[in-house]
């Protein structure tokens, strides 16, 4: 099977978490948090073994064209666009956290959703997010299919989780809009990696972004409040992928 129908199955597999995470919804709260648990320790797990060393074999390309003028200046380029990333994320849950407060003291209620320019600035935010992982599963330059598997598991895993912390921001609003736009968004990145090949320079700069984006929404949504988090869910997901990685 060569790698673009393999990776054509894999962003058919990615929609298909996306259109049914919100079914996670009706199981009940103790196993829906030991799930957040696992798939927070699958993220960390993918993030320290690949997505970080990643950041150093994009560091060099970077390097090369940045390492001039007052780049020369900066080094570690990639890993401030990483962090940069971290901040922008972040930046967009004080935004909804914020929006969140004053629509409840609005309307006397802490169970609403943020207002409409709100959810649209963090949909385009996760959309550009999805489109960098769609285009990644055809364009990455993985060792093996056992790597792009393990691209599709660990990201899907994280997948589901953000749909949970997505959902739970934006109620009714996510299943209607949100969840097809972000589903869109990883077909569009996947069909763009198809047809060309973007420049080297901007998949570096997108890839830092994400990393940070995920190391954000890892510490937010995928390892839950001390009360309802599950340790050790979270060491059996960490400690499952990473053997799995490092077998492979």
């Amino acid at each position: 099977m060569t790698k673009t129908v393999l990776s054509f199955l894999f962003v058919i597999g990615f929609a298909l978490v996306h259109l049914s995470s919100k079914y996670l919804s009706f199981v009940n709260d103790s196993l829906r948090n030991k799930f957040l648990s696992f798939a927070g320790g699958v993220a960390v797990s993918y993030v320290f073994l690949h997505l970080l060393p990643d950041l150093g074999h994009y560091q060099q390309k970077v390097g090369e064209r940045l390492n001039h003028g007052i780049g020369h200046y900066v080094e570690d380029h990639i890993y401030l666009i990483a962090m940069l990333g971290l901040a922008l994320f972040y930046g967009l849950e004080r935004l909804v956290k914020n929006s969140k407060k004053k629509q409840g003291a609005q309307s006397n209620s802490e169970e609403v959703p943020v207002s409409s320019g709100v959810f649209w600035v963090h949909m385009a935010s996760f959309f550009l997010y999805n489109a960098v992982i769609g285009y990644l599963l055809i364009r990455e330059e993985y060792e093996t299919k056992w790597g792009m598997f393990f691209f599709f598991l660990a990201l899907s895993i994280h997948f589901v989780a953000n749909d949970h912390g997505l959902r739970k921001d934006h109620k009714q609003k996510y299943d209607k809009y949100g969840r097809a736009l972000l589903t869109a968004a990883i077909i569009i990145g996947w069909g763009i990696g198809a047809i060309t090949v973007l420049h080297e320079l901007i998949v570096s700069i997108l890839v830092a972004l994400l990393a940070g984006g995920i190391i954000l929404n890892v510490l937010k949504e995928e390892l839950p409040d001390d009360q309802e988090s599950s340790y050790i869910s979270f060491i059996t997901g960490l400690a499952g992928f990473s053997i799995l990685m490092m077998l492979v």
